[in-house]
C-alpha cells in the first residue's frame, strides 16, 4: 500500500508549499524517509536537478526539507508561462512543448500516466509521500482531465487535507463552499482541514473551527499561526512579489545601506536569486512595480531573469525603465543582468525560430557589447567556478535558451565576469559598472556575495551563511508544525503504521 497524503488549497497562495516543507522536515526529524510530490505546477521560479532536469523551486525547497537531492519525479509537470495565453510545458524535467491555455487544458489528461509513473517511483523509496495540489479543487469548471488536484487524488487513491488561508478572510466560507462544490466521491477523500496563517488569539477562533467541522464534516487537524520567518524561504511563484508594496513605499534612510532595485518585469523568473541579498542586514532590495520609476537612490539595478525576454524587454520600455536605466548609468550607478536580463543589456536579440512566439529581431538596451540568438536548445546545468575580479568561488545553475556572444569589434574595455571550468562566462565593462551573466543562484555563495557588495560600499564583514539560515528556518518551521498540527493523526490518515 502506498503511504501518501495530499494537501489541497481552497485557492492559490494559501501556503500549501510552506506547510509541506515544514511537515516534511518535521517527519524527517522523526526519522521517516519523506518525499515531496506535486503533479502539476505553474511557476517561472524553477530549479535544476543534479541530473540536469527542471522542477518547481518549491519542490526543490521541499527536497531540502527532506534532506535529499531534488529529482524530476518530484514535479513531473511544470508549466512556465510565457504570455497571458501560452506556456512552455516541462515534463519529467524536459521540454514537452509550447502550448496555449486551451490546447493544454484539452490535452493534460494525456500526462496522467507520466504523473503516476513519477509518483509510484517516489513512493517505492519512501515511508511517506507528501503531495501538494495546485490552485483549488473547487474550480469544477476545469475538473475534466484534471491531474493537479482531485483528478490525481482519485487516480492514486490518496487521502486529502484541505488548507484554508484565514489571513485573506472568508476562511469558513471557502472551506465549507469547497465541500459543497465537490462531488461525493471527491468529498469522501477529504479527511481533514488545516487553517493556515492565523494571527492573534487562537482561542477566539474555537467557535470558527466548530462551525467548519459542523458545516463541512471535515475534521480539523490544527490552526497554524502565521510563520513570520516565511520570508526567509523561497516563494513558489511571483504572486507574493507582484502583490507586494511599491518600491517607492519602501525606501529607508539608514546610513550605509546598500540600495538595490529590481524592475518587476511581467514574466520574471527565478526571482529567488535575490533572497540572499534580501537576507543581508545592510541591503535594501526593492522590486520596482509597473508605473513606478527606478529610484534615484539605488546603488545597483539588477535586471532579473525572464521567461519571455523579448516580450519583457518591450514591457520594460513601456514603463520607461530603459530611460531610467540610462540615467542611472550616467550617474555612475551599477547594473547587473542575470540570464534574460543579461540578454536585454546587449545590442541585439534575435529569435529566428520563434521560440518565444513570433520570429523577431529587436534592439537591446545597448549597455553591453553582446548579441543573443534564441535557440530551441535549453541549457540546464549546475555549475561551479569563480568570479574573475575577486577570485571568490561561486556555485549556481544555468537555465536558458539562447547563445550570447561578445561583438569581436567592441572588446575594448570588456572583461569576462566568471570562470566556469575551462570557459569564461558573462561580460563586464572595465570597472564592472555594467555586467551580465547567465548564472542563477550567484548570491548564495557567501564569500562572493560579500566581495560583490563590498565593491558597492565598504561594509562590515557579514556573518550571514545563507544556506545555514535556510536550514535553520526549516527546522523552526518544522517545530511550528509539530506544535500546531496533529501530525500523528495526519500519519494515520496517510496509512503510516
Amino acid at each position: 500500500m502506498t503511504v501518501a497524503i495530499m494537501f489541497q488549497g481552497t485557492g492559490s497562495d494559501v501556503g500549501k508549499s510552506l506547510l509541506v516543507a515544514g511537515i516534511a522536515r518535521a517527519l524527517s526529524n522523526r526519522g521517516l524517509k519523506v518525499r515531496p510530490f506535486k503533479p502539476q505546477n505553474m511557476s517561472n521560479n524553477a530549479a535544476v536537478t543534479p541530473c540536469g532536469g527542471e522542477i518547481g523551486r518549491a519542490q526543490a525547497l521541499q527536497a531540502k526539507a527532506c534532506r535529499i537531492e531534488p529529482s524530476t519525479d518530484m514535479n513531473p509537470v511544470l508549466l512556465k508561462p510565457q504570455t497571458d495565453m501560452g506556456s512552455q510545458v516541462i515534463v519529467q524535467g524536459k521540454i514537452w512543448g509550447n502550448t496555449n491555455t486551451g490546447n493544454y487544458w484539452g490535452r493534460r489528461h494525456e500526462l496522467m500516466p507520466t504523473v503516476l509513473e513519477s509518483f509510484y517511483r517516489l513512493a517505492a523509496e519512501a515511508d511517506i509521500v507528501l503531495v501538494e495540489g495546485a490552485g483549488s479543487p473547487a474550480e469544477v469548471n476545469l475538473r475534466s482531465g484534471d491531474i493537479a488536484n482531485m483528478g490525481f487524488a482519485i487516480a492514486a487513491q490518496v487521502p486529502v487535507i484541505l488548507i484554508g488561508d484565514i489571513d485573506r478572510g472568508g476562511v469558513i466560507a471557502s472551506i465549507v463552499g469547497t465541500g459543497v462544490l465537490l462531488p461525493q466521491e471527491e468529498k469522501d477523500l477529504v479527511r481533514g482541514v488545516i487553517i493556515n496563517k492565523f494571527r492573534g488569539d487562537l482561542s477566539l477562533f474555537k467557535s470558527g473551527v466548530s462551525i467548519i467541522e459542523e458545516k463541512s464534516s471535515f475534521f480539523s487537524l490544527g490552526v497554524v499561526p502565521y510563520f513570520k520567518d516565511a520570508r526567509k524561504l523561497p516563494d513558489e511563484d511571483a504572486v507574493s512579489v507582484q502583490s507586494g508594496v511599491s518600491s517607492t513605499d519602501n525606501v529607508s534612510d539608514k546610513k550605509g545601506t546598500i540600495r538595490i532595485a529590481v524592475p518587476l518585469i511581467s514574466r520574471i523568473s527565478n526571482f529567488d536569486d535575490f533572497d540572499p541579498l534580501i537576507a543581508e542586514k545592510d541591503v535594501e532590495l526593492t522590486f520596482v512595480h509597473p508605473g513606478d520609476v527606478i529610484p534615484v537612490e539605488a546603488n545597483l539595478v539588477i535586471l532579473p531573469g525572464s521567461k519571455a525576454t523579448i516580450g519583457d524587454l518591450e514591457f520594460l520600455r513601456a514603463q520607461g525603465w530603459d530611460i531610467d536605466l540610462l540615467a542611472h548609468v550616467r550617474r555612475g550607478g551599477l547594473v547587473l543582468g542575470i540570464c534574460g536580463g543579461y540578454q536585454m543589456l546587449g545590442a541585439l536579440i534575435t529569435d529566428p525560430e520563434g521560440i518565444e512566439g513570433e520570429v523577431a529581431s529587436v534592439p537591446g538596451l545597448g549597455l553591453l557589447p553582446v548579441t543573443t540568438v534564441l535557440t530551441g536548445n535549453k541549457k540546464l546545468k549546475e555549475v561551479h567556478g569563480h568570479e574573475i575580479t575577486s577570485g571568490e568561488p561561486i556555485t549556481g545553475y544555468e537555465m536558458h535558451v539562447g547563445v550570447t556572444e561578445v561583438d569581436e569589434h567592441q572588446t575594448d574595455g570588456t572583461l569576462p565576469m566568471l570562470s566556469i571550468g575551462k570557459r569564461e562566462e558573462g561580460v563586464q565593462l572595465g570597472s564592472g559598472q555594467v555586467s551580465g551573466c547567465y548564472l542563477h543562484g550567484l548570491f548564495v555563495s557567501d564569500s562572493y556575495r560579500a566581495a560583490f557588495l563590498n565593491r558597492i560600499k565598504k561594509r562590515e564583514v557579514s556573518t550571514l551563511s545563507f544556506e545555514k539560515e535556510v536550514d535553520m528556518t526549516l527546522d523552526a518551521l518544522a517545530q511550528h508544525m509539530e506544535e500546531n498540527i496533529d501530525l500523528d493523526r495526519l500519519l494515520s490518515i496517510a496509512g503510516y503504521q
